[in-house]
């Protein structure tokens, strides 16, 4: 089977769906380079960041393996593929069997069709999105509920959204879930390695952690808020993440926003901190909880959307509207700590980019089935 996989978004570093892509995409690759039999043609579309769409194809097997990369900016991508007259994916890949689209790019194909929806942030929250790309991403889904034989839900909360705000068939679903990725391990808390990283961005003493992009839907005020009601008075709270928009965090002796962070010292500022605190208004899935209990921190989370299915038992569960519950969250995670980071290294386990890829790339076989039965 030879399977066309769009790469794009890899070059948001930091952001989820590069985590996914880059991740799906070495599972897939090293599944294919020790016992499979499938090609995968990478297709990527970027001008000022094509640099890191070809240093990703360098880090991967080359077995098995075809790049389709090209220099080619939003502003030429989008007409081609998401408005009339669409180009057919097949011009740039060449003849694919199946094809799994972008979370931005939804070309058409002759082949059939696989698309992973993330989530339906912009939908439920359309005041947090630029017109033109809320239109955007309504178009993309209104092509992919019409073109793809079947959709990848990151969550179940995901996949109930798209039956409910898009009306897609329950059928037409398919539920596989993210994971944590290698990099998020034990035994990292109080090393050298990890005390260099706190000198680096010049964290000392006892703190919280928060991961997001500065946006409302991270609800950073609220997490501030629940912080400062917080008595303990020798506390901090490091905020990982670059801005996006709406009001900043303004950096205080005790609030400390820091910025955008390279995956190599996520695991450090993960282990060093006394909880992990995420109670974020809507996730499609919410990996970071899955990255600090795979770094044996306890979380601190939200009560909606996917995060109780993402954090099972294993985490405190807030309603991320009350700041008060916030607080008292955290006391509970720093209290319980021990027991929590127990459940939540059995937690994360449950997850795995290998297990990922085999069901994603079962699911490139239900397609391919289900286009030949018609």
């Amino acid at each position: 089977m030879r399977i066309g996989i769009d790469i794009s978004q890899i070059v948001h570093e930091g952001t989820g769906v590069a985590t996914y892509t880059k991740e799906l995409v070495k599972g897939l690759a090293y599944q294919q380079a020790n016992k499979g039999s499938n090609e995968l043609v990478l297709f990527g579309a970027s001008l000022r960041r094509f640099g890191i769409l070809k240093g990703f194809m360098a880090t991967l097997p080359k077995k098995n393996i075809r790049s389709r990369i090209y220099p080619m900016p939003p502003s030429v991508a989008l007409p081609l593929f998401n408005t009339l007259p669409r180009l057919p994916i097949e011009w740039f890949t060449g003849n694919l069997d199946v094809y799994q689209s972008s979370d931005w790019l939804e070309p058409k194909a002759s082949c059939p069709k696989v698309t992973v929806v993330h989530d339906l942030a912009m939908l439920k929250f359309p005041e947090v999105a630029h017109p033109s790309i809320l239109a955007t991403h309504k178009n993309k889904l209104r092509l992919v509920k019409e073109e793809s034989s079947l959709v990848i839900a990151v969550s179940k909360a995901t996949k109930q959204d798209l039956i409910e705000l898009l009306g897609f068939k329950e059928n037409k679903i398919i539920v596989i879930y993210e994971a944590p990725s290698e990099e998020y391990k034990t035994g990292i808390r109080n090393t050298p390695a990890s005390k260099r990283v706190l000198e680096k961005y010049g964290i000392e003493g006892p703190y919280l952690l928060a991961v997001g992009t500065r946006e409302p839907r991270k609800n950073l005020p609220r997490i501030i808020e629940g912080f400062r009601r917080l008595s303990n008075r020798g506390l901090r709270l490091v905020i990982v993440g670059k801005y996006g928009w709406g009001p900043d965090v303004v950096k205080t002796d005790n609030v400390y926003p820091i910025g955008f962070v390279p995956l190599e010292d996520m695991p450090a500022l993960y282990s060093s901190a006394e909880a992990f605190v995420y109670p974020s208004l809507y996730e499609g899935f919410g990996l970071p909880v899955l990255e600090a209990m795979s770094c044996e921190t306890p979380v601190v989370t939200s009560n909606r959307s996917s995060l109780p299915e993402v954090a099972g038992e294993a985490a405190v569960l807030v309603n991320p509207l009350s700041a008060d519950e916030i607080a008292v969250g955290i006391k509970t995670a720093m209290k319980d700590r021990a027991i929590l980071t127990r459940k939540g290294l059995v937690q994360a386990q449950k997850f795995s980019w290998d297990k990922t890829a085999k069901e994603t790339l079962a699911v490139y076989n239900q397609a391919l089935l289900l286009n030949n039965g018609k």
